[in-house]
C-alpha cells in the first residue's frame, strides 16, 4: 500500500521488537517506530537505567538530547596528512601486566584507579555490540564486555565502569576532550584517526556490506545507482559509500538505529554499515536481510584512547591477549555474535611496534 506521498508502506511491525523501543538512547530521533508513541517507553529505559547507576554510587549517565538528520556528513580529513602505514598497528603489551588495583604509579591507569571507575563511551542501540536491555535497562554486548574485561584488569571488578552514551560522532571529541576514558563503540582504526586519537590492537576484524528488503532488486554494490542508501554521519562507513557508490543518494542519520526508523519507513532503499551492526538490524526486522556476499571493506575495530594515553593503549593491548589466553574473548564472540555471523575467524593476530 502507499501513503499519502506515494511513498510504500510496509505491514505494521512491532517497533523494532521488544529489544529496542526507541532509538533516542544513542542520539537518535527519540521516537518508536509507531511514531510519538514510543517516546515515553524510552524515558522510561532511561530512568530504571538511571536508578541502576544511582544504587551504584555513580551520577546517571547523561542520554544525548534525541536528534535526528537527514544531511549526510562523512567523516571528514584530520588537520594533518596520515603518516602510518599500517592503521592496526599499536603499542606492544606490558612484560608483565599489573595486578588489578595495583597500577603503575603516575600512569593513566594509576588515575582511572584513583577515580574508582572506567568511564567508557559506547553505543546504547546497537544490537550485539552495546545495546539497552529493555527488561533490566543494562546496556549490553560484545563491545561492552571488551570494557568490562578492562574495568576488570584495572581496578579489580567490572562493575565498577560508568557508560557515557554516545554517537559515532562523538567518539573522537570525547576523547580528545579527556570525558572518557576509552570508546568501546565499533570504531573502525585508519591512519587518519591515529592522528587525532589513539588505539589498541585490533579486537575484532569486520567489513561493510549492505542491508535491503527482502525482494529488493538490490543485489550488490553496484545496484545502488540512483537508491538512496543510508549511514551514520561522520563515519567510515558513510566515507565508504560516498567514495565507492558515487551514483546513490547518501542519506545520514545520527546512528544506525535512526537509519533503521528511515527504512521501515520507507525513505530509504537500503542501509551500509559493518556486518557486526547489519546483523544486528536485521536480527530485528523480519523483512531485512544483510546482502550475501563479501565485505566490500575492511572494518578493524579498536579500542580508542586519548593520543597522550600510549601506557593504557599498550595495557589494553595486555587484556586483549589475556582474554585470547583464557577464552573470554571467545566466550563474548560466541555469545553475541556467533548466533548471527557463524563462527568467524577468531580474535585478529595482533600487530605492535608503534611508538
Amino acid at each position: 500500500m502507499s501513503d499519502h506521498m506515494g511513498r510504500t508502506r510496509r505491514p505494521d511491525i512491532p517497533a523494532i521488537t521488544s529489544r529496542l523501543r526507541s532509538y533516542g538512547g544513542g542520539g537518535g530521533a527519540g521516537r518508536s517506530i509507531r511514531g510519538v508513541r514510543g517516546a515515553g517507553r524510552g524515558v522510561a529505559l532511561a530512568v530504571a537505567a538511571a536508578l541502576t547507576l544511582s544504587a551504584c554510587g555513580y551520577s546517571p549517565t547523561p542520554l544525548p538530547e534525541p536528534t535526528e538528520s537527514a544531511a549526510p556528513t562523512a567523516a571528514g580529513a584530520p588537520p594533518a596528512a596520515p603518516t602510518c602505514d599500517n592503521a592496526t598497528q599499536s603499542y606492544a603489551p606490558p612484560e608483565t601486566m599489573p595486578a588489578p588495583a595495583a597500577m603503575p604509579e603516575g600512569s593513566t591507569m594509576a588515575r582511572i584507579q584513583d577515580r574508582g571507575r572506567l568511564i567508557v563511551g559506547v553505543s546504547a542501540d546497537s544490537f550485539l555490540l552495546g545495546s539497552r536491555n529493555p527488561q533490566s535497562g543494562v546496556i549490553e554486548g560484545f563491545d561492552i564486555d571488551i570494557a568490562k574485561a578492562i574495568a576488570k584488569a584495572i581496578l579489580g571488578d567490572e562493575n565498577k565502569i560508568q557508560l557515557r552514551v554516545i554517537t559515532a560522532a562523538d567518539r573522537i571529541p570525547v576523547l580528545e576532550k579527556g570525558e572518557v576514558d576509552i570508546v568501546a563503540r565499533n570504531m573502525t582504526m585508519t591512519c587518519g584517526r591515529w592522528e587525532q586519537i589513539g588505539f589498541s590492537a585490533e579486537y575484532y576484524h569486520s567489513g561493510q556490506k549492505i542491508l535491503v528488503r527482502q525482494g529488493s532488486d538490490i543485489t550488490s554494490l553496484k545496484h545502488l545507482i540512483g537508491k538512496k542508501v543510508c549511514a551514520p554521519n561522520q563515519t567510515s562507513s558513510m566515507d565508504n559509500l560516498i567514495r565507492l557508490a558515487p551514483h546513490a543518494t547518501p542519506v545520514g542519520a545520527d546512528n544506525h538505529t535512526g537509519c533503521l526508523v528511515l527504512f521501515q519507513r520507507g525513505d530509504v532503499d537500503a542501509i551500509t554499515g559493518d556486518d557486526t551492526v547489519l546483523a544486528g538490524l536485521a536480527a530485528q526486522d523480519p523483512y531485512a536481510m544483510v546482502l550475501d556476499e563479501e565485505p566490500f571493506t575492511a572494518e578493524p575495530y579498536g579500542v580508542g584512547v586519548n593520543k597522550d594515553a600510549k601506557d593504557l593503549a599498550a595495557f589494553i593491548n595486555g587484556v586483549l591477549e589475556q582474554m585470547r589466553a583464557d577464552g573470554r574473548w571467545s566466550d563474548a564472540y560466541n555469545q553475541w555474535l556467533a548466533p548471527h555471523l557463524g563462527e568467524g575467524t577468531g580474535q585478529p593476530t595482533p600487530v605492535y611496534g608503534r611508538s
